[in-house]
């Protein structure tokens, strides 16, 4: 959780999405490069995000499970807002280089 006393900043954030983890690949959202965009401002987050395919079957979950790691970890008080993208298409070059290692690539 962010501490009320502060605003939160863009590594706090991503250290809340990364508690999101994509199933079927076994690694979190940030690590597999599907946050696009943090905006941060007086008493609102919006996330711009997008999945590995826009087939993804665990698409509404894995957006509820953000959704919830928001709400329980910002500031009283705070709004947050997700938006699923689909431009740029996400792609395996998005990913950290230690998930790429992970995966072998």
């Amino acid at each position: 959780m962010i501490s009320p006393a502060t605003a939160p900043d863009e590594e706090s954030i991503r250290a809340l999405l990364r508690r999101v983890v994509d199933p079927e690949v076994g690694a979190n959202i940030v690590d597999l490069g599907l946050v696009y965009r943090i905006d941060i401002a007086s008493g609102r987050v919006d996330i711009a995000m997008t999945m590995t395919s826009p087939a993804c079957p665990m698409g509404e979950m894995i957006l509820d499970d953000v959704r919830a790691a928001l709400a329980d970890g910002l500031p009283s008080g705070w709004q947050a807002a997700v938006e699923l993208v689909w431009e740029p298409p996400w792609s395996p070059d998005r990913m950290s280089e230690r998930t790429r290692r992970n995966f072998g690539w």
